[in-house]
């Protein structure tokens, strides 16, 4: 998501749940949500591969059933077969591998507010970064203009019902962990569609 498209305000999700003017790597791991079920759920993670590295091609071979393992990436995280429905990365450039009207492979076993199976109502959105290196703020105006078209096609999503991976399974993800703000992400929900300049 180039930055003036999102001072532009064109920050949209099309018919077939595809942000409008991002980058498109499509993930053969999703299937079909359960029948009647809309996203009412957004799931923050944050991911870098390998761990602490950003800005290589990794991510995207993860969730494209492609990355090889190496001296400093594990054959069991290589042959995982997850995906998110979208990534943006440290500059704010957004990638979507998956439709949002379909069932990422993001959040394994899981449970919010009594329900389990997160995956069924959910939508799953990669920040690149770690638990404790600080997310920069161009990701939490990304985030924010992502949420506020998601919320556009689907207004039950609501900002309480964003969530971390940590919170729907709790002891077993710590992400996006302690270096994500969630005061400066609030604020930027509050703060949208931003000033020119």
């Amino acid at each position: 998501m180039q930055r003036d498209n999102m001072r532009e305000h064109k920050v949209s999700v099309d018919d077939h749940g595809w942000l409008n003017g991002v980058a498109r790597i499509e993930s053969p791991n999703y299937d079909c949500r359960p029948a009647r079920v809309d996203p009412t759920l957004v799931v923050v993670h944050g991911i870098s591969l390998p761990a602490g590295h950003f800005g290589g091609d990794e991510i995207h071979q993860l969730f494209t059933n492609t990355l090889q393992p190496n001296a400093l990436i594990a054959a069991e995280v290589a042959s995982l077969r997850v995906s998110a429905h979208a990534l943006i990365r440290r500059d704010a450039q957004v990638v979507q591998y998956v439709s949002f009207r379909d069932r990422a492979w993001h959040a394994g076993v899981s449970e919010f507010d009594g329900q389990e199976r997160c995956n069924d109502f959910s939508i799953g959105i990669e920040l690149e970064g770690t638990d404790h290196i600080p997310y920069e703020p161009a990701q939490y105006a990304a985030l924010a203009a992502i949420f506020h078209a998601l919320q556009t096609r689907w207004p039950a999503l609501r900002p309480e019902r964003v969530v971390g991976h940590s919170d729907i399974a709790p002891g077993r993800k710590t992400d996006p962990g302690p270096a994500f703000r969630w005061e400066t992400f609030y604020g930027a929900l509050t703060a949208w569609p931003p000033r020119a300049d």
